[in-house]
């Protein structure tokens, strides 16, 4: 019979499993950012308006949120190593129909494939939690998170590399299928083949009403500029998603096997990096959006900016931000391991706060909105650190799938709603005299995102004051030394 030292001898190098995974979230993250700097190249060059090529970012949105839960569900019941494996599969697949077809419902429907990719986060927290022992979780965790903020750089400054010169928009759907098929063929050779963790049926009843709430809740949130925020539309969508969303709760309530049990949706310790989560995604959203945009307005224009090209303002304004998250990402997991995770999330949107005020008030020199945009997207890479952390000590071994594919989830809303209030943002204050937005809404834009730090901020500040209330007793020592090793769950008595 198989002991536990011949489990621990079949396990993988550590270094190793965590380079793997943080190639396969690097994949993910790719594929997310890379179409953002080509949209109205996409537009023109398949002949559709500007509406109709935002459905590129849309569609692949609504099918990670459809996606993502399911597939951690089905990660923590029937282990991680064939969902991920599937979801690379239908990434590659995705990724070579975008880059073979000229057609937009067939490059929608390659996004949506590519919307799988979301997944491939919470099950990689799986997997790190049952495999990486203690003492090396929270730097793994730290690492293959951060890779989510990291990735998304790389992948506008890559898009903006190769179409700079005008350049067919299919260009960077190859780096994003090298990515694919890299990570597939790691995670194949590298991750082991375990039993799952979980037991249970999966609730596809509760999938699809779920599914149908957040396409509800989505869709006004990714297209209201283009509805009108008024319009019956974005307004029937909306109470849709209410209603929808009120009814999934009651019928989990109900479920023997629920999908995602609402209390634990309700518990603090996992309500606090969801909404964490959401704001973080706000913020990064509104730091890439407004510095690409304000940097590369003329300014005898417009009277600010510095008139960079596409290529400019991505390596030299935003890759600062990529480079230092790739060197911060093992620091704060160690920072995680040593001070905890709330503190260090607390730092990360500090920084934060400080890189929008910034924006918001010294703007005229590019080292100012360098500075900016470093310290906005160090937010971003310490918080992706530190949730993971924060999540995993909160939820079931059995859970972590699904809990960390609800974080992930709280994030894409956050990075959709951050989105949106960028763009209607800059086009309320469009000036038509100049066809570019006016100075104060640039200013308007880095205050939404400095008080999407701040409410971080509030949100840590009041979970550590918490836990310092409840006093040391045996609880919070017993959540400080198992939760890394994956061994704590809920108390409460919630279920």
């Amino acid at each position: 019979m198989p002991t536990a030292a011949d489990a621990d001898r079949r396990r993988p190098r550590a270094a190793l499993l965590v380079a793997v995974l943080a190639v396969g979230t690097t994949a993910l993250a790719l594929l997310q950012s890379l179409v953002v700097p080509v949209l109205d190249a996409i537009g023109d060059q398949l002949g559709v308006s500007p509406a109709a090529a935002g459905w590129v970012l849309t569609a692949n949105l609504l099918a990670a949120a459809v996606s993502t839960p399911v597939l951690g569900r089905l990660g923590d019941t029937w282990g991680e190593r064939p969902v991920m494996i599937g979801i690379l599969v239908a990434m590659t697949a995705g990724t070579l129909l975008a880059l073979v077809t000229s057609s937009l419902p067939l490059l929608l429907a390659a996004r949506v494939l590519q919307g799988a990719s979301y997944g491939l986060f919470p099950l990689s927290i799986s997997v790190l939690r049952r495999e990486l022992p203690a003492a090396r979780l929270n730097v793994g965790m730290s690492v293959v998170s951060s890779t989510l903020a990291v990735g998304g750089v790389v992948g506008l400054v890559a898009a903006a590399l190769l179409t700079h010169d005008g350049g067919d928009y299919h260009r960077p759907f190859w780096i994003g299928l090298a990515a694919s098929a890299a990570a597939l063929v790691l995670v194949v050779l590298v991750l082991p083949r375990r039993p799952p963790t979980g037991s249970g049926r999966v609730d596809w009843w509760g999938a699809v009403v779920l599914a149908g709430g957040l396409v509800l809740l989505l869709l006004p949130v990714s297209q209201g500029n283009a509805w009108g925020w008024d319009s019956p539309a974005t307004l029937g969508c909306a109470l849709g998603a209410a209603v929808v969303l009120t009814g999934w709760v009651l019928l989990e309530r109900r479920r023997a096997d629920p999908l995602v049990r609402p209390a634990m949706l309700a518990d603090p310790r996992t309500l606090v990096p969801n909404l964490a989560g959401v704001m973080t995604g706000i913020g990064l959203f509104a730091s890439f959006l407004a510095i690409l945009q304000f940097v590369q307005t003329p300014p005898e224009v417009a009277g600010y900016g510095f008139g960079a090209s596409v290529v400019e303002a991505a390596v030299v304004y935003l890759l600062p931000g990529g480079i230092a998250g790739v060197l911060l990402a093992p620091v704060a997991g160690q920072v995680v391991a040593r001070v905890g995770a709330l503190p260090t999330l607390l730092t990360g949107a500090a920084s934060g706060l400080a890189g929008f005020l910034l924006l918001a008030l010294l703007r005229d020199a590019a080292w100012q909105v360098v500075l900016a945009g470093l310290l906005t997207q160090l937010w971003a890479t310490v918080a992706y650190a530190a949730l993971p952390a924060l999540v995993v000590s909160a939820v079931r071994p059995e859970e972590t799938g699904v809990a960390n594919a609800v974080n992930s989830i709280a994030r894409s809303v956050g990075q959709a709603v951050g989105s949106t209030v960028t763009v209607a943002v800059l086009a309320a204050g469009l000036d038509p005299a100049t066809g570019a937005p006016s100075a104060a809404s640039f200013t308007a834009v880095a205050l939404v995102g400095a008080g999407a730090a701040a409410a971080v901020v509030l949100l840590t500040a009041a979970g550590m004051t918490g836990r310092r209330s409840r006093g040391p007793d045996r609880l919070t020592d017993v959540e400080r030394a198992t939760a890394a090793a994956g061994e704590w769950s809920p108390v409460s008595g919630l279920r």
